[in-house]
């Protein structure tokens, strides 16, 4: 079974090769997660933590990703904003509006890295990088089906809410109170039919086989690879000189 067209990233619908390779994307995900999103290093890395901050809504941009970028822009917005106001608010107005500044702030750049990963990278892509780094099949056939998954989920969440728009079932109307039943249950029936769906479908194309599978895909490391590469890296070893006491 092959997925539909509006399934598949816009660098495979137009047949041109992605800005980053996948095993770029996959280390900078890692990387902001345990920096930015975990807060490892403290304030000593603070400045690369901004640099590594800045990085997803430059690539979603390069990518023409306009949607994403605003979306994660306006969402850290809300979140300094929140930071910025709290001093000005009263305590426990404060304090909520600190959580939920904190919150945004770090979850937003890693949600938004993760978003870039899916939205710019093939399944071909993806399965072609998990190889070349050795992963085992029973790690690369499940992250595979996710990468398919999500898309897939949301576009099925979009055609459930139509048609019970057209019914006359949202939250601003009389039948509110039924949009739980009525949205909720579709999806979650279509999720494991489209699990279930997909699994078969990586199988069929000779995932769960013994024999090495080859890939027509162009996936390489470019100057821009390794530069990025080169800054995960450069987090890794200031976080690694913190902890022995080296100054920098």
């Amino acid at each position: 079974m092959s997925a539909p067209a509006s399934y598949s990233v816009k660098a495979a619908q137009e047949g041109r090769r992605s800005f980053l390779d996948p095993r770029t994307k996959l280390a900078l995900v890692l990387t902001l997660a345990l920096f930015v999103l975990g807060g490892l290093g403290g304030e000593r890395m603070e400045p690369l933590k901004t640099v590594l901050s800045a990085l997803p809504f430059l690539l979603l941009l390069i990518e023409r990703e306009w949607k994403r970028f605003l979306r994660g822009c306006l969402m850290l917005g809300i979140g300094y904003g929140l930071l910025y106001a709290m001093p000005y608010l009263p305590r426990a107005a404060g304090f909520f509006a600190l959580m939920c500044g904190g919150i945004l702030t770090r979850f937003v750049v890693t949600v938004v890295m993760g978003e870039y990963l899916v939205a710019s990278t093939s399944v071909s892509e993806f399965i072609s990088g998990m190889e070349r780094l050795r992963m085992p099949a029973a790690v690369t056939i499940p992250m595979s089906v996710m990468f398919r998954l999500f898309p897939t989920i949301g576009a099925e969440w979009k055609s459930i809410r139509r048609a019970m728009g057209m019914r006359g079932i949202s939250l601003g109307g009389n039948r509110a109170g039924e949009v739980l039943e009525y949205r909720m249950v579709p999806m979650i029936t279509s999720s494991v039919r489209i699990g279930e769906e997909l699994s078969a479908s990586a199988l069929t194309r000779g995932l769960g086989a013994p024999v090495k599978r080859t890939n027509i895909c162009r996936i390489g490391f470019r100057a821009q690879d390794w530069i990025l590469l080169l800054l995960c890296l450069a987090a890794f070893v200031f976080w690694i000189l913190g902890l022995l006491g080296v100054g920098i």
